[in-house]
């Protein structure tokens, strides 16, 4: 009796952390675009070019994805896979908004707006400003090049040959545990 007490109890915790981490937001500023354009002032071409498609959704499907890639080789890429309607994605949120920011000299971000409708991403991103562009998603296609499972959040980094360094499943915990994967999979090499 006492076991069934703890699993239930175990379950019941587990239900409660679930629910309520797609319900808040993450407690950051998230820099504006003014100051975003400050900050990466200067960055290499090939970041430049993703900074002034900032915050853009982007068509094209998996090929213009993949050519996007192929001209950030030689630079960190790192890719959120991400949907307006997905609690954990609106979680985190704003880590890789500061994140991108701080980073983004150095290492490319790219969104995948999976699995949503254009007209709800976009209405998404006009309250969440990012430095960097998305890549509409609805049918999973993208996704599917990176070998990226069909769940929400997925942040695949990518080394500076291309190749997928690590994939990172679910919500980040908090802004600690996404510089930490930045600096572990993006910077090391």
């Amino acid at each position: 009796m006492r076991a069934v007490s703890r699993t239930v109890a175990c379950a019941l915790a587990l239900a409660g952390l679930v629910a309520g981490c797609g319900s808040r937001q993450a407690q950051v500023s998230a820099p504006t675009p003014a100051q975003a354009a400050k900050a990466l002032a200067g960055s290499p071409a090939p970041l430049a070019a993703l900074h002034a498609q900032a915050n853009e959704l982007l068509d094209g499907g998996a090929h213009a994805f993949q050519a996007r890639l192929r001209s950030l080789r030689g630079r960190p890429v790192i890719v959120n896979k991400w949907a307006s309607w997905c609690g954990p994605c609106r979680f985190e949120f704003p880590w890789f908004q500061q994140t991108s920011v701080r980073f983004g000299r150095q290492v490319a971000f790219v969104g995948i707006d999976g699995g949503d409708t254009g007209a709800n991403a976009r209405a998404f991103l006009r309250t969440r400003w990012l430095s960097y562009p998305s890549y509409a998603d609805p049918h999973e296609q993208i996704s599917r090049t990176l070998d990226a499972p069909n769940n929400y959040p997925i942040t695949v980094y990518l080394d500076r040959a291309g190749k997928i360094a690590f994939v990172h499943q679910g919500q980040y915990r908090d802004e600690a545990a996404l510089v930490a994967d930045v600096r572990r999979y993006a910077l090391r090499s």
